[in-house]
This record gives structure tokens, sequence and C-alpha cells, in this order.
């Protein structure tokens, strides 16, 4: 279901552009992992699957955070920038397959929008 459904009056529209960019972020590295478990090889490197867990999470946590509107979400939202920047550097390693440079884009563009509602909230 799309944030935009909720009644959700008290989150303006750059935190729920950020809320939906995470949840869309976690949806790709959850679905990327189980494609590279398929595909072996270098997309199959534990430290790989491990940041990528990693983004998913911070992902799902950073949306969990601003969705209750606590006043938390900046520090969550900045540590979530800095792994899906991460992850997406990783992603860039393969960037010759297409579902990984989806995902790199996806977490870049995760990132920028965590990082803008850090430096909002801050």
């Amino acid at each position: 279901m799309p944030i935009q459904d909720l009644s959700l009056n008290q989150l303006n529209d750059e935190m729920l552009q950020c809320i939906q960019n995470c949840l869309d972020c976690h949806s790709i590295c959850l679905n990327t992992i189980t494609y590279c478990l398929q595909q072996g090889g270098h997309h199959s490197e534990p430290n790989h699957i491990r940041l990528m867990m990693d983004c998913a999470e911070s992902c799902q946590t950073s949306a969990n955070f601003m969705l209750r509107n606590s006043d938390l979400h900046s520090r969550f939202c900045g540590a979530c920038a800095d792994v899906c920047e991460r992850c997406a550097q990783d992603c860039d390693r393969m960037s010759d397959d297409i579902q990984m440079k989806a995902c790199a884009e996806m977490c870049r563009h995760c990132a920028e929008s965590c990082r803008r509602m850090a430096m909002a909230h801050t």
C-alpha cells in the first residue's frame, strides 16, 4: 500500500517520500539478495550479502522511525544514508548486471532522501 494512502497528517510530503524511498530500497535489496544467491560467484560474496542485508534493515528501521514521527528519526536517517551509499557502491562493482544496477540506483536515491531528512531535522 502506498504511504500516501495512509492518513498521516503529521508527516510532511518530504518525509512521506523518504518513507516510500526507504520501503522501496528495503524491497529491492531483499529481492536482490535472493537474486545474488542464485547467481553465485561475486554476487554471493558474504560481505556483499551482509551489506545488502544491512541496507534493507536500516531502510526498514528508518521508515518505522519516520512513520512513528519519532524525534530520533533524523539520527536513523543519517545512518541509513551512509549504509545505502555503501550498498550502492558495492552493487556498482557489478553494474554490468541490470539487477545490480537497479539496486545501486535505488540505494543511491534512498541515501539522498535520507541525507536530506537527517540534515533538515538535526
